[in-house]
């Protein structure tokens, strides 16, 4: 999300409106009337301030009414196919209630779901009271696109039984792997008891009663350990997901209520303008703020619900989620484990009882098991920890190779524009440049994998280190032609070889800046096929009372809108298509479903009128370039396998599990095999020679050790990284071929 400091007058205008509409009627926030007020309210705001906001009619209608029915019960197995043709008399309502009608529709739902949650809470204590056998070839559809509702009881309940049988699978598989692992343990562990009793024996008299004490409870710890059978586990295991689904119908009793329900249905509401807009009652408005804030022990990472899931939904830049590279956006959080205890299953959890559970004391470990996008299961160590600035400002190194190449890495366009002297990705990057020039490099790769965006302001500002004057970006609202924003350069910083490297991941403020040394033929942009595509800008706004002047909370919450979208130099814009390197190397994401472009509900790619603008005089043989970069990675097994595999893993997620143990173990045998190779792969056997730069070497060793090791720990992750290499080469293919790059005229 591109981030504007200053609202539109039309905006503030309007707040002031809403906030004395809200302000006289004195309701609680919980009467049906108030759910009333803040729904025409909220439509109200969408109709007259969206980007693009489809019209709300009875079409919009009908396909609410669809998805809503989805939101509401992912799995669909709560209500009955009857239940929706019950409920189709509102299907072409919904728009009217948005527009002030009185509100029919989610009265009537919630007594159905009052009614059908009383009848399913009875199924799984019956279910998981007999043992599952799992030799029979039995699949569970998890896609609610894949599935009707049921169309009577005993479909539905037969339903249920394959989603507990495909819980109890996965424990007890769990269970199998540990007793496989402890299997060796037992006759030391015979033997440690042995010993351990017969000390305790020989010093009861000389030993205090604590001392007695901590002793006995090891004894008593070690020598509970026995190996089970498989049917002791397989009971264990339906014990777990029976104490699972406890807590999943209690919370669903006590917190899913019907302010809940409503607020989900608000939701539905803005996500189906677009995937970026979302509505925030308060205590969830709180949440996001804080944790966008990171002020806060944690592991600097948001949570959403969806499809009855807890997911990865950002990462802060610099926390501890964000350093171990090893948890991205959409994982599913299936479990919370505090060090070695025992984790928490997360089934049934709501987001503000997940991040309870995931924040703690400073220092402490957390460990997530996160079911990843290409199905395979991960356990993620952590340490709760604040945010590392230095983590999260831009940095550089220099490879020294067959010519010296400065490498620059931004992992956000930031700016603290609330201090006098604030940090600026701009600014950083012009001083990483001047100190790159010191060293004597031949020219420089600016990473903005995985950068999700910042400030607009900066990436102008930033471009023109790297093109003299000219037009950077388009914004366009809904109402009018477009701004042209401008660097107003006169000489430009660097003008030698330079490469942008960019994945899947790389979003908003990174795609303008990549859209725009790539229209002006200033550099060469390299990585995975396409960057993330999102070409919009969102703000929230407030709706209600504001209950803290400080803080911005408002009394029920605010929503968060698209309001402009951007467009390159050249008229396209970065929505949905994102950017097309020049050169495409293999990405081990490459083929899941993971970009704008994949979610149903994104705003559509268009074009405008073209900036005027002058094409970098330096003569840039993209073909040649792209030719010399082909015929390596080609030759590559190790992109060529790359490759192979992302493909391979793309089909295995398709949400259809095996409920056969065999089908089951060799499914998941095979998926962390791969993603253990593709991690392999994407490492270099010889490493790169990366070094610190003088200036940053002095700095971190002499004046701050621990800095010092952060610093190291990245140069040494840099030397093996396969992509850096090749980027290294095609700048290499820039500095020595005369029609790499001719030099400015």
């Amino acid at each position: 999300m591109l981030k504007r400091k200053v609202l539109p007058v039309l905006l503030i205008v309007l707040f002031a409106g809403i906030f004395w509409a809200f302000q006289s009627q004195g309701e609680d926030g919980k009467s049906l009337s108030t759910q009333q007020k803040i729904l025409s309210t909220l439509g109200a705001i969408i109709e007259e301030n969206h980007y693009n906001p489809k019209p709300i009619n009875d079409q919009f209608s009908k396909e609410l009414f669809k998805r809503y029915l989805v939101a509401i019960d992912p799995d669909k197995n709560i209500f009955l196919q009857s239940d929706v043709d019950a409920l189709k008399k509102y299907e072409t309502t919904l728009d009217d209630e948005i527009h002030g009608a009185t509100l029919q529709f989610l009265p009537a739902l919630n007594q159905l779901y009052a009614k059908r949650m009383l009848e399913v809470t009875s199924y799984y204590k019956e279910i998981l009271a007999k043992p599952f056998t799992y030799t029979q070839n039995e699949e569970l559809v998890a896609d609610a696109n894949k599935i009707n509702f049921s169309l009577n009881e005993a479909e539905r309940k037969d339903r249920w039984r394959k989603k507990l049988k495909f819980l109890s699978l996965e424990r007890y598989n769990d269970l199998l792997e540990q007793r496989e692992k402890n299997k060796g343990k037992l006759g030391t562990t015979a033997k440690a008891d042995s010993k351990l009793e017969a000390e305790v024996k020989e010093k009861v008299s000389k030993v205090l009663e604590k001392e007695l004490n901590a002793k006995s409870e090891k004894i008593s710890t070690t020598a509970s350990f026995k190996i089970k059978t498989d049917l002791e586990l397989e009971a264990e295991a339906r014990d777990k997901v029976g104490k699972i689904m406890d807590k999943s119908f209690e919370r669903l009793k006590l917190k899913f209520t019907d302010d809940e329900r409503f607020n989900l249905f608000v939701n539905t509401i803005t996500s189906y303008m677009d995937p970026h807009s979302d509505y925030f009652p308060p205590v969830e408005k709180r949440s996001f703020d804080e944790q966008m804030s990171g002020r806060f022990y944690g592991i600097g990472a948001s949570l959403r619900e969806e499809e009855g899931n807890i997911k990865i939904a950002t990462l802060l830049t610099g926390s501890p989620a964000w350093k171990s590279k090893q948890i991205q956006v959409g994982d599913i959080v299936l479990k919370v484990g505090q060090a070695k205890d025992e984790p928490v299953d997360l089934t049934g959890y709501a987001v503000e009882d997940a991040v309870k559970i995931i924040r703690g004391n400073k220092g402490t470990e957390v460990r997530l098991t996160l079911k990843k996008s290409d199905g395979s299961l991960q356990i993620v160590p952590l340490i709760r920890d604040e945010i590392v600035q230095d983590e999260v400002y831009v940095r550089s190194a220099v490879i020294n190779g067959k010519e010296k190449i400065g490498y620059i890495y931004l992992p956000d366009f930031y700016a603290d524009y609330e201090k006098p002297n604030g940090a600026r990705c701009a600014l950083d990057v012009a001083r990483e440049v001047e100190k790159l020039k010191g060293e004597g490099v031949k020219g420089i790769i600016i990473d903005l994998r995985s950068n999700g965006g910042g400030y607009l302001s900066e990436v102008v500002q930033m471009v023109g280190l790297f093109i003299p004057e000219g037009p950077v970006v388009q914004v366009k609202d809904r109402e009018g032609k477009p701004t042209v924003l401008t660097t107003n350069t006169k000489s430009v910083l660097w003008d030698g070889p330079l490469a942008v490297m960019i994945n899947e991941f790389s979003a908003s403020a990174s795609e303008i800046f990549a859209a725009a040394i790539q229209d002006y033929g200033r550099g060469v942009i390299i990585g995975s096929s396409s960057t993330y595509g999102k070409g919009t800008v969102q703000r929230n706004i407030p709706v209600g009372k504001p209950l803290d002047f400080f803080t911005g909370r408002t009394e029920y919450g605010a929503v968060k809108l698209t309001l402009q979208k951007f467009y390159r130099v050249n008229g396209g814009s970065t929505q949905l298509k994102g950017v097309t390197p020049d050169i495409v190397l293999p990405d081990e994401y490459e083929y899941l479903k993971l970009r704008e472009k994949d979610n149903d509900n994104a705003l559509p790619w268009d074009e405008i009128q073209k900036s005027s603008y002058k094409k970098w005089a330096g003569n840039l043989n993209i073909a040649a370039i792209k030719a010399a970069s082909s015929a390596r990675v080609t030759n590559s097994t190790n992109f060529k396998t790359i490759n192979n595999n992302a493909q391979w893993l793309a089909k295995q997620n398709d949400k259809i599990y095996h409920l056969n143990l065999e089908k089951y173990r060799e499914e998941q045998k095979a998926i962390k095999a791969t993603v253990k190779q593709n991690d392999e792969l994407a490492k270099l056997t010889q490493e790169l020679p990366v070094e610190a730069l003088k200036v940053d070497d002095a700095k971190y060793n002499n004046v701050d050790k621990e800095k010092g090791d952060r610093y190291k720990a990245w140069l040494k992750n840099l030397r093996t990284d396969i992509y850096i290499d090749e980027t290294s080469k095609v700048i290499n293919d820039m500095i020595g071929s005369p029609t790499g790059l001719a030099k400015k005229n």
